[in-house]
């Protein structure tokens, strides 16, 4: 019998009360297989990748019980097993407010042991979560640029289609391989449990058959009505570009707008690379 908690037992939806006392068990972990069975992964997961967390809203009290404040950069592998759902994390950060700390690294420590054993929920940690505070000395080194590549929303294209439609991707098979980087700011899903918007600009890197752009703009405003983690999204563009296209290297990155002082962005590739940088694009 599954016993492993669903997106519906989250917080997500429901009113909750905020703990003024550090509580690690405010944070809810939800498997990734139930959704990856969805798209066809159900043994290894055939990419690399993280998703990559940044928290705008981290206080905490240092020994004199002065605040203090950071912006937390937190990077989950995606090979874990769970991720955590996303108000769960708010309040369990919120419940550092009025906690004290020794100093920036115990609090940076405590987070990665947290959040480590969340995603891994006791199974063998194959890879660590990282964390990365930025104190407000450095504030001023946190930079805001767009996303690298050609520009999809300049084509003027019609669109029908408001929940995922694989059949619009299609690629030049059998002529030379290309190698390009697209991009589109016009990504937009649904919270999987509440149905609110969630808003994104998606980076689609490749070398392979040259990818139809008009049918991957098509298809990525098809999402539009879909209701599915930010992490969830991301997985099923992969992995229908990498049916329908058939590129000889792909990565999938998308960079969502913040809700309630977090931003998630997830990233996917099929070969080792170092992961893209955590730095915020202008709707962030």
């Amino acid at each position: 019998m599954n016993d492993e908690p669903t997106p519906a037992q989250s917080p997500l939806g429901r009113a909750s009360a905020y703990a003024d006392q550090y509580d690690p068990g405010l944070l809810f972990p939800l498997p990734r297989a139930p959704k990856r069975a969805e798209i066809g992964i159900t043994a290894s997961v055939p990419f690399l990748g993280a998703d990559l967390w940044t928290a705008y809203e981290l206080s905490w009290l240092n020994p004199r019980g002065k605040p203090q404040v950071a912006i937390a950069h937190i990077m989950v592998p995606a090979e874990s097993t769970h991720i955590v759902e996303s108000k769960s994390f708010k309040l369990y950060l919120n419940s550092f407010n009025n906690s004290r700390f020794e100093h920036a690294d115990a609090v940076r420590d405590t987070i990665r042991a947290d959040v480590s054993a969340a995603v891994w929920q006791g199974g063998p940690v194959r890879s660590t979560v990282g964390v990365r505070l930025v104190e407000p000395a450095l504030f001023e080194t946190e930079q805001v640029q767009p996303l690298e590549g050609l520009l999809l929303d300049r084509l003027d294209v019609e669109c029908t289609a408001y929940q995922p439609e694989p059949d619009l991707l299609r690629a030049a098979q059998g002529e030379a391989p290309v190698t390009e980087v697209l991009v589109s700011h016009l990504l937009k899903s649904n919270c999987l449990v509440t149905g609110q918007p969630d808003w994104g600009s998606v980076q689609i890197r490749y070398t392979g058959p040259q990818i139809d752009q008009e049918g991957l703009l098509r298809y990525i405003v098809s999402f539009r009505h879909h209701n599915e983690f930010h992490e969830q999204c991301v997985e099923r563009i992969y992995m229908d570009i990498m049916a329908r296209c058939r590129p000889a290297r792909l990565s999938v990155y998308a960079r969502y707008t913040r809700r309630g002082g977090l931003d998630i962005n997830p990233w996917r590739a099929s070969h080792p690379q170092l992961p893209p940088p955590n730095v915020r694009t202008a709707r962030q």
